[in-house]
């Protein structure tokens, strides 16, 4: 059979498993079904795919070429609404709250992202040390070699910024500049200069109280105008999903799994592990653990396929708000500072597993109290200082070890599986700012517990 006509066959099956999807949506099954069921089928159709032609074969190339019309289509619908969501979102709650405790709302959120990072990166190093791993005997090929290369430049031109100069870089020379989602400090930016900006406003009501009445009805518009956007995209979420995993499962390199096949399942074991002292979290605080997964599902199950935080940040707010009872206000500070703060997954987890394999290298005993100490503390901090750089959770690995003084190339070795691990981690980390959200609003009595409590809805 041609490579075309396979191709062919390939779209009209994507066409009919949507056709399929769409018609479960206009029979009114729950949101959360059909976003589940994407991802099985996704997962399925992609084993297929793979079976029949392999992961490198031109007809899995050119399918997913034309089924990137649909994931990475909406994936980038999503990180459209990103910046503008952040904006008028924090704006709109701070001015129409008139909130007196910003202060100790983002103290919260930011201290359960901190905590939450020392606490996954003891779980990385833990787990690391149980599973027995080494970077001994591992080969590093020409490929993963230049790979290393190239990120050590990106984090060579970091460093050279001394820790206070990468603080101040947060405040915007331009938000406007800012607000395209350019810098390595956008997200932050943007969050601070709508905290400044709606701080003012307040300010302008004992002053001018028209003028602060004009602004504050603009805001408003604007973000009714953003939410209805945001509910639109939204609604492409199972069509997303099943793309997006189609996309992962059908080119995964199984070989490159299979012999490494220990660090990766270490890693879900420490992500699950990490998953679980969510929950704990939550049940100290009076939330049933089991309500949040459920309604968490869809917007976790979206960050595992697309691997990215940010795209995921208007079903994050859309969920916090909608389904767990969240304020706006905490629902889309916790979301927003989740993107560049504590991220528990990439910058908690990950490089404290592979500092821990790398120590017996260089003759450090990775158990050492001395050591894990310097390492939840490095990687914590590290969570917060790489705020808004990008790189994920190899530049956070990069950062750790060479705090910690030791070698990088095994960075280089990890690069042909990332895919497959920053599935979870990125969930994860999505999971970590929902937590934060929820354990702020819940400590200010800004959770709805009727909403959280509440059955989920059928649409």
């Amino acid at each position: 059979m041609s490579t075309f006509l396979s191709v062919l066959i390939n779209i009209i099956v994507m066409v009919g498993i949507v056709c399929g999807l769409f018609v479960l949506q206009k029979k009114h099954v729950s949101f959360t079904k059909r976003v589940l069921l994407g991802l099985g089928i996704g997962i399925l159709f992609g084993a297929i795919l793979q079976l029949i032609y392999g992961s490198s074969s031109e007809v899995v190339r050119e399918s997913n070429t034309w089924f990137s019309l649909i994931g990475t289509g909406y994936v980038r619908l999503l990180r459209m609404i990103v910046i503008p969501l952040i904006f008028v979102s924090i704006t709109s709650a701070i001015i129409n709250q008139n909130n007196k405790n910003l202060g100790k709302m983002a103290g919260w959120i930011i201290g359960v992202l901190l905590i939450t990072t020392a606490i996954s990166a003891f779980v990385g190093a833990g787990t690391a040390s149980i599973f027995n791993l080494s970077s001994e005997g591992l080969h590093v090929g020409e490929s993963e070699i230049l790979a290393t290369e190239r990120l050590e430049n990106r984090l060579v031109d970091f460093q050279s910024k001394p820790f206070q100069q990468q603080f101040v870089e947060i405040i915007p020379l331009n938000p406007f500049y800012a607000m395209t989602g350019q810098g390595s400090n956008a997200t932050l930016s943007v969050v601070l200069f709508a905290v400044l900006l709606a701080i003012a406003t307040l300010g302008l009501r004992r002053k001018q109280p028209e003028s602060a009445e004009f602004i504050s009805k603009m805001v408003k518009s604007l973000h009714d105008v953003i939410m209805r956007l945001v509910t639109l995209v939204l609604r492409l979420t199972p069509y997303g999903v099943l793309a997006l995993m189609t996309r992962v499962v059908s080119t995964s390199d199984f070989n490159e799994i299979t012999r490494l096949i220990t660090f990766v399942v270490a890693n879900y074991v420490a992500m699950i592990v990490m998953l679980v002292i969510h929950l704990i979290i939550l049940a100290l605080f009076k939330l049933n653990p089991f309500t949040f997964l459920k309604k968490s599902a869809p917007v976790l199950s979206f960050a595992f396929t697309s691997r990215t935080s940010a795209g995921a940040l208007p079903l994050n707010v859309e969920t916090q708000v909608d389904k767990l009872g969240v304020s706006e206000g905490h629902a889309n500070l916790s979301a927003s500072l989740g993107l560049s703060i504590g991220q528990n997954g990439c910058a908690g987890i990950y490089p404290a597993m592979l500092a821990v394999m790398i120590a017996p290298t260089v003759g450090i005993n990775p158990l050492n109290p001395v050591f894990l100490i310097q390492l939840i503390v490095i990687t914590t901090l590290a969570s917060f200082g790489i705020a808004g750089v990008g790189g994920g959770a190899t530049f956070a690995a990069l950062t750790v070890l060479s705090a910690m003084g030791l070698p990088v190339g095994l960075v280089g070795l990890l690069i042909a599986i990332e895919p497959l691990i920053d599935m979870g981690r990125t969930a994860l980390n999505v999971s970590g700012a929902m937590v934060s959200g929820l354990v702020s609003g819940k400590v200010m009595n800004e959770v709805d517990l009727e909403v959280y409590s509440s059955p989920l809805s059928e649409n």
